[in-house]
Parts: C-alpha cells; sequence; structure tokens
C-alpha cells in the first residue's frame, strides 16, 4: 500500500462556487507536506501545509483534516467517464494505491511515512462544487448511487509525508461499519443510521449525531424491519 501523490491547492476564483473561490483544485505536491490537526470545523481548513479550503462551514476541521481517493476508484472512474482523472481530480489529498479506501472501517488507523497517523471518520459527501468542478451532468447523483466516496480522516500523530511514502493499516477497530455503510447510511439508505452507531466516537460528529437521533425515533421500527 502506497500514497502516490499529496495533493494540494490554493484557492482559485471559481463562478460556481458559494464564496466565489474553491480549494478543489488540488494537484501534486514535490517535496515533504506537514500533516497536522487544523482544529475545529468552522476555525480550522484544511490538516495539509499549503492547501486551502473556502466554505469552512462544510469542509476542514479536525474530523475533515484530511481526504483521501484511490487510484483504483479514479481509473473505473475514467473508464466510465471517458477522459483521464489526474492524481488530485477529485480534490483529495492523498491519493493512494493498494488501499481499500471504500472497504475501511470508522476509526482504522493507517500510519502514512515514518510519523503520520490519521484515523477514518466518514465517507466524502459531493456537493455542487465538486459537480462543477468536474463539469459532468447529474454528477452528484451518480457519485452518490456509487457508494465508493473516499475517506475523510482526522490525525492522531502529526508528521511529514511525501509521495512514495508507504501506508499501513495500523489499527482495524472491531465492528462492521465501513466508509461505504457509512455513506450509504447518510445518504440513500437512512435505514442504516442505526447500525452506523457501533463505530462510536469514531464517527464524524454530525453523523453521530444524526445517527442517535434517527435511532431514538425510529429505532424499534428498524430492528422489527431487520428481524423478519
Amino acid at each position: 500500500m502506497q500514497l502516490l501523490t499529496v495533493n494540494a491547492g490554493p484557492l482559485r476564483p471559481a463562478d460556481y462556487a458559494d464564496n466565489g473561490a474553491t480549494g478543489i483544485d488540488k494537484r501534486p505536491v514535490e517535496g515533504p507536506v506537514l500533516v497536522r490537526d487544523p482544529g475545529p470545523k468552522g476555525e480550522g481548513g484544511s490538516g495539509l501545509a499549503g492547501d486551502e479550503i473556502s466554505d469552512l462551514r462544510h469542509h476542514g476541521g479536525s474530523d475533515q483534516a484530511v481526504y483521501a481517493f484511490a487510484r483504483e476508484d479514479l481509473d473505473r472512474w475514467e473508464r466510465e467517464l471517458g477522459r483521464p482523472l489526474a492524481n488530485g481530480s477529485f480534490g483529495e489529498n492523498l491519493t493512494t494505491s493498494g488501499l481499500d479506501v471504500t472497504g475501511a472501517l470508522i476509526g482504522e488507523r493507517w500510519r502514512v511515512g515514518a510519523d503520520l497517523v490519521l484515523e477514518v471518520t466518514s465517507g466524502r459527501i459531493p456537493c455542487r462544487t465538486f459537480a462543477s468542478h468536474l463539469g459532468e451532468r447529474g454528477w452528484v447523483r451518480r457519485f452518490t448511487r456509487d457508494s465508493a466516496p473516499g475517506a475523510y480522516l482526522r490525525v492522531i500523530v502529526p508528521g511529514e509525508i511525501r509521495a512514495g511514502d508507504p501506508i499501513a493499516v495500523v489499527h482495524r477497530p472491531d465492528h462492521e461499519v465501513t466508509v461505504a455503510m457509512s455513506f450509504r447510511a447518510e445518504t440513500v439508505e437512512r435505514t442504516l443510521l442505526p447500525r452506523v452507531l457501533a463505530a462510536g466516537e469514531a464517527l464524524h460528529p454530525e453523523q453521530l449525531r444524526a445517527a442517535r437521533a434517527y435511532a431514538e425515533k425510529y429505532g424499534d421500527a428498524v430492528a422489527g424491519e431487520g428481524a423478519r
């Protein structure tokens, strides 16, 4: 398992962005990049030095400090869309190889390079900025239906990383809540929300609150459906 590229980018003007600018256009960076906890959502941006985020209401912060996407999934989308997709095309900070990002468990920890340790928190929910950046009609629906959203991660141990660094899974929690399951629970299969509670505090706080609220309101009905 390997880190193919570290991708970052400054804010660039964009008519389609709510704030008139976006940092979604990430490009591979040469040399080492420091990754650290950026601080609370709404105050902290990206966890990568030299990377910028415009919309701090919905992106960045401790629980979305880093975004990873698998090169294998980019290759699949290349075939489906019939166009090349460079590393960073989906706005990911880390383009990986040989790592099952979709199948990663919430709370799973990765060591990247010598020191950096990251923890999986959630899948990426597609937005209008993502769709406009990619220029594909119906993109939000297509990406959602595919259910391979890449993974947001929080920084457990800061460190410097660079292209070519090894990635090792150093912790796998004892539950079944994958990135794909948590993503479907947030989007197209809300009845999964009570099940994602098994991931506990490792979940992104917003999804944890939503899952608890859903389970409190519909938990008995969902359990009854599952028993049939």
